[in-house]
């Protein structure tokens, strides 16, 4: 029987997002920095990666997935100069329904969840995890990352691929990121990390670390696996550090699980994956899922929430091997970014009529619905057809060029631009060192034109 499951979270950067966790809310209030978790939660269930801090900018990927970030607000790591996110619109902490939500730092469900018996209403059980032991450490590694446009961090885990150090992991481990650090849970040892390329619909990530040699691989699984087989999940559970074990058992074969961001309708379809009963929490995302024999039969990514039996969801290693080896071989895909992405250095505003936030490739800032008139630009520019400036990042190609907010920008070279999805695409099809015209209208009702050079965005 095929599993249907709603999910929240799945954390992305600035440029390809699946979707955040962190709310509007959450995102322009001023509130001290903490681990948010950046789990994919499915209907009760839920996606795994755990934050610090908060949100910098609305963000939508190329695919469309969109998600709310503070700007010109004191929590930016990177000045960002424009209008606030208007904290009534989007999602909130509060929202209803069955759907897993991610409030700062909790664990899936809060404290609808026992750690003490683990036992559902029903009677039934589940064991609670534990730290790994040596073999089922092996070839998996801890992730942190630093998101510099968003004053935040994440934790998560990855699978160990080669020798001399490419990683498999979940995208939204790593999605938004600025900086990637890794570390080798058996020695100890941490490593400067770079993306070698993501895929966002199918949440897939490697990542290349920087003067490894002699790593420990993980041992793929060389058969099936099947309902009923017992497995153990082993991740970086609660961002701790310490890699943890949760035993549990296969429950289906080609679930289905579909992610969505807090307060969009942006979601994200994960198919054929393998569903297990198994304590799998947030941070455990990208982890390695272990068969009896201590192989790797798939790659930790959703988990339920909301009750005290967990229900786990993981991408099986092949299919996730697969995406892997494509961006390892550097195939372009309608689907990947392959090293990083093109970056422009702007937010831009939501247009209030679609009520979709324009993401331009550029660390993008969302203004809600209504806020035009307060954002300090004139008729002219906001009656002009293009993407809205909500407001720019400082030491940026947008900030060089003299991009302001208010400003709404119609053309990328010779390519128009109709709105901050437009935007988005146009840059998309470019990559970093690239230069490019820049055609905006500004507040005045003047029209500017400038060359600007591309530059490396966060994750992709």
């Amino acid at each position: 029987m095929r599993s249907a499951q709603t999910a929240t979270g799945a954390g992305h950067n600035g440029e390809n997002t699946i979707g955040t966790e962190t709310t509007a809310t959450a995102a322009t209030r001023s509130r001290p920095r903490r681990r948010r978790l950046a789990m994919a939660v499915t209907g009760a269930a839920a996606a795994l990666a755990l934050s610090i801090g908060s949100a910098a900018g609305l963000s939508a990927a190329a695919a469309g997935h969109a998600r709310t970030v503070a700007a010109g607000t004191t929590q930016s790591a990177i000045p960002f100069i424009g209008q606030p996110t208007d904290p009534s619109q989007g999602g909130s902490s509060g929202q209803g329904g069955s759907q897993g939500g991610y409030s700062g730092g909790t664990t899936p469900g809060g404290g609808s969840q026992s750690p003490d018996t683990g036992q559902g209403g029903d009677g039934s059980s589940q064991q609670e995890a534990s730290p790994a032991g040596a073999k089922e450490s092996t070839g998996v590694v801890l992730i942190d990352t630093q998101l510099g446009y968003e004053n935040a961090e994440t934790a998560g885990t990855g699978i160990v691929l080669s020798k001399d150090g490419l990683v498999l992991t979940n995208n939204h481990v790593i999605a938004d990121s600025t900086k990637i650090s890794v570390t080798v849970a058996t020695t100890g040892k941490t490593y400067e990390a770079s993306v070698v390329g993501s895929d966002s619909t199918k949440d897939v990530t490697v990542l290349k670390l920087k003067d490894a040699s002699d790593l420990q691989t993980a041992t793929i699984d060389d058969d099936s696996v099947s309902v009923g087989d017992d497995v153990t999940a082993v991740g970086n559970s609660e961002g701790g550090g310490v890699l943890q074990a949760a035993d549990g058992s296969v429950t289906d074969l080609g679930a289905s699980v579909t992610t969505t961001a807090q307060g969009s309708k942006d979601s994200e379809t994960l198919g054929d994956m393998i569903e297990v009963q198994a304590d799998i929490v947030s941070g455990d995302s990208g982890g390695a899922l272990l068969d009896d024999e201590g192989e790797v039969v798939g790659m930790n990514t959703a988990a339920s929430s909301g009750s005290a039996v967990v229900t786990g969801y993981a991408i099986p290693i092949e299919s996730a091997l697969t995406t892997a080896e494509s961006i390892i071989n550097g195939q372009q895909t309608a689907t990947n970014t392959l090293g990083y992405p093109a970056f422009l250095g702007i937010g831009v505003q939501q247009d209030s009529q679609s009520g979709q936030s324009g993401q331009s490739g550029q660390g993008s800032q969302s203004i809600q619905p209504g806020d035009g008139s307060s954002n300090g630009q004139s008729n002219s520019s906001s009656q002009t057809a293009g993407a809205v400036v909500a407001g720019v990042y400082e030491d940026t190609p947008a900030a060089e060029a003299g991009l302001t907010a208010g400003d709404t920008i119609t053309k990328i070279g010779s390519t128009q631009v109709t709105d901050g999805n437009s935007l988005s695409e146009a840059i998309a099809e470019h990559k970093p060192g690239d230069t490019v015209s820049v055609t905006w209208t500004g507040t005045d009702g003047q029209t500017h034109t400038a060359e600007v050079t591309l530059t490396e965005g966060p994750a992709a």
